[in-house]
């Protein structure tokens, strides 16, 4: 990596993006070496243990030099840019290190904000250990395969790129498709490249093991078989065995908060099914309401002003924790979370004040964070000082859970799925919209009687959904 000396070259460092964070990946960049910048423009989007940020640059100038590829992890105040601000049109110095595609993923994921359903680190990465694998290998496996799978035999003949005898330049790859090819047993030194600057793609190594026709099997002697008898069912795996995705950014952060949580915070967690007719027949009224036009409005508002209003009853559960004080922290506003879950993992951003929004403001600004999560734009600050916690688990059609409490809360409050079942109402069997609702609360902080009455008042709001007016 060449290192700048030139008085008018600026380095500008990973910005410490949130509270306290150490690190940051640098998921893209938006410029190349050679590129004029301007003070405030948006030079690449790096990922944080909280989120993902655009970073602007703080000076005008042409870049010289990027010093991180993309996918790298860089420590806070490390230089990632190197910015020529004398004026001139100075040409790179340095080319930047191939970028670093995301890891395929074992199931494609799409971003679920919960509560509204499916929408439409230090990490390094090691190379997996494991005996390497020939295309003629992979053929025949291809082939053996076919056959148990019962789609009869393969005729086909195994060809194997011939390697030219004088010594070749490595091939330019980046790391995920060089694992890919590893995994599939394909030499890159074979493949035609179709990236920019001779850079081979996924789609190249795809190509090229489709090109690669599978080997025939040696035909054996014929000798005399015993009766048949039907094969076991054989489970049939395609490409690779294992997928290793790093743990890192909001999962690594969500899995150490949730740890510390579980293991530090006493958890106790009760149950309560509730009839929700009425209020699953309010959620339609207010849909037709002039003032709620254009917001989002279904049974998740409803269930947050239902807590809203048992916490304005039983404020003793809005609390925290202090264990450096030994003190209880009472906490005269409610931030409230929504769980929610996205391609980068959990994250639970948080309505600011929502104890002082009306029904149309919270509608609002539950709209407001439902883009933001699926457009992945939540910011840091979003997911800091929460309260308590909403998760619908509902959504995916379960019934209940057991909420882990997100660190610096006392409650999490869990929202099942919302069914047609039989139910005694006004002394009579009748289907009725039921669901169950599971309220997990540090016990350090909630006994078992305000835990109770807090589940209690919920419930009874959405029993009783005018209780809204008389309670709120």
């Amino acid at each position: 990596m060449t290192t700048m000396t030139e008085a008018s070259v600026r380095e500008f460092k990973m910005p410490d993006v949130g509270e306290g964070l150490t690190e940051a990946e640098i998921l893209k960049w938006y410029v190349q070496p050679g590129d004029t910048v301007t003070d405030g423009q948006v030079v690449c989007e790096v990922e944080t243990a909280k989120a993902a940020v655009e970073l602007p640059i703080p000076y005008d100038g042409v870049v010289r030099e990027l010093r991180f590829a993309e996918g790298t992890t860089v420590d806070v105040g490390t230089a990632i840019i190197a910015v020529d601000v004398s004026g001139g049109t100075a040409a790179p110095v340095a080319e930047p290190a191939p970028a670093a595609e995301p890891e395929e993923k074992p199931q494609a994921r799409q971003p679920v904000l919960v509560g509204y359903g499916v929408a439409t680190s230090s990490t390094k990465r090691r190379p997996r250990k494991g005996p390497e694998v020939t295309v003629a290998e992979a053929a025949v496996t291809a082939a053996v395969q076919q056959e148990l799978n019962g789609h009869g035999p393969a005729e086909v003949a195994a060809v194997v790129p011939e390697v030219p005898a004088v010594e070749r330049a490595r091939p330019l790859a980046k790391p995920p498709v060089r694992k890919l090819a590893k995994d599939l047993g394909v030499d890159l030194a074979t493949v035609t490249p179709s990236g920019p600057d001779g850079v081979i793609t996924r789609e190249d190594v795809h190509a090229a093991v489709a090109a690669v026709p599978a080997a025939a099997p040696q035909q054996a002697p014929a000798v005399p078989t015993a009766p048949a008898v039907p094969a076991a069912p054989v489970a049939s795996y395609e490409g690779a065995r294992e997928t290793r995705v790093p743990i890192k950014g909001v999962r690594k952060a969500t899995a150490a908060a949730m740890v510390g949580s579980a293991f530090t915070a006493p958890h106790v967690t009760e149950f309560v099914t509730v009839d929700v007719t009425r209020t699953m027949k309010l959620v339609e009224e207010l849909k037709q309401d002039k003032d709620l036009q254009g917001l989002r409005v279904n049974p998740l508002l409803l269930i947050a002003k239902a807590l809203l209003v048992a916490i304005r009853r039983n404020p003793d559960i809005n609390a925290s924790w202090d264990e450096a004080n030994q003190e209880i922290v009472l906490k005269h506003y409610v931030n409230l979370g929504i769980a929610a879950a996205t391609p980068r993992g959990l994250i639970v951003p948080n309505i600011k004040d929502a104890h002082a929004k009306t029904l149309p403001q919270l509608a609002e600004s539950l709209g407001e964070l439902v883009t933001t999560a699926r457009d992945g734009k939540t910011s840091p600050g979003a997911m800091q000082g929460g309260t308590v916690t909403i998760t619908n688990v509902g959504v995916f059609g379960i019934d209940t859970g057991t909420p882990i409490l997100n660190p610096g809360e006392a409650a999490i409050l869990a929202v099942g799925a919302i069914k047609l079942q039989p139910w005694v109402h006004k002394g009579k069997v009748k289907p009725r919209q039921v669901t169950t609702l599971a309220l997990s609360f540090d016990h350090r902080l909630v006994d078992g009687e305000l835990g109770s009455k807090v589940l209690a008042d919920i419930a009874a709001v959405l029993e009783q959904p005018k209780r809204l007016i008389t309670w709120g």
